[in-house]
């Protein structure tokens, strides 16, 4: 027997917009879509989409209405001349924005009638549908259950706690890691390659590198919580004996070692503040306090 699927709607259809629509078609929910340019609706629609004539038409059509737009900014334009259509709907807020801005949107939502889940998309639109790809949501959990097989379809609905600003908060958090892991990526093959190493082969290995460096993580974190730093691996002393000879290297090889240069200032740092017989974990403590200016 075929399950009935949950209807949903989606409000944009930018790249991302249009591939949260396609993967809710693919996955057999009736989907109501709406965005300023019509034409951006023709691929959906060939799969099933009904196009709305406003965003009143769109969220009056579903109990569920999915939104991904520029910033609130845009979302507030969209959704305030369709608020009275919010009653008693449940509006889940993809767009990326600030903590402060779920929190206000949370809100907005609530003085509308309508049930709010914040949202942070981990994945690029290609990636969208793939079960492996984490989507962020924060706000009550029984909502999100509630929606479960809808946002399922996007890709693993994971629930961060009922503060609405947690999935814009580990959203950017989350970036700032990913950036700086590519950045360093990037360095260490600009290394390598003025070798005549090519950058395949050296990701092959740091991608078995990465896999230490994420238990070295899972070991820090207690650490982090607990606001204690044995250094029983390897002390920010060593680290920043270490790391100059990456910058030797590089600098050997006519490499940029601003990043390099950066990551010992703050270790640095670090053991100007008592944290030289530390495990790196204790980097933290200089990073929670801005580096005062004189």
């Amino acid at each position: 027997m075929n399950r009935v699927r949950e209807a949903v709607t989606v409000v944009g259809l930018g790249s991302m917009g249009s591939a949260l629509a396609a993967a809710l078609l693919d996955q057999g929910h009736p989907t109501t879509v709406w965005n300023r340019s019509p034409g951006r609706a023709d691929a959906l629609l060939a799969k099933g989409a009904t196009l709305a004539a406003d965003p009143a038409e769109a969220v009056a059509a579903s109990g569920l209405t999915i939104v991904c737009v520029l910033d609130y900014d845009v979302m507030y334009g969209v959704l305030d001349p369709a608020a009275a259509a919010l009653e008693g709907k449940t509006l889940v807020n993809l767009t990326s924005g600030s903590p402060e801005q779920a929190q206000e949107a949370t809100a907005w939502a609530e003085r509308h009638g309508a049930a709010y889940l914040d949202g942070a998309v981990m994945t690029t639109p290609p990636g969208v549908g793939n079960p492996e790809m984490m989507f962020l949501y924060s706000g009550e959990a029984a909502l999100l259950e509630a929606h479960r097989p809808v946002l399922a379809a996007l890709g693993d609905p994971v629930h961060l706690g009922t503060d609405p600003g947690l999935a814009s908060l580990y959203d950017v958090a989350l970036l700032g890691l990913m950036w700086s892991t590519f950045t360093g990526w990037l360095h260490g093959t600009s290394v390598v390659t003025a070798q005549g190493t090519d950058a395949t082969a050296f990701t092959r290995v740091a991608l078995r590198w990465l896999t230490a460096v994420a238990g070295f993580m899972t070991t820090y974190a207690p650490q982090v919580d607990a606001g204690h730093y044995p250094g029983d691996d390897a002390t920010v002393d060593i680290q920043i004996a270490t790391i100059d000879h990456l910058i030797h290297a590089a600098a050997a090889r006519g490499v940029d070692n601003s990043l390099p240069q950066l990551l010992k200032a703050t270790m640095v740092r670090a053991r100007a503040a008592g944290h030289g017989s530390d495990s790196y974990a204790s980097v933290i403590e200089v990073l929670k306090k801005p580096e005062s200016t004189k």
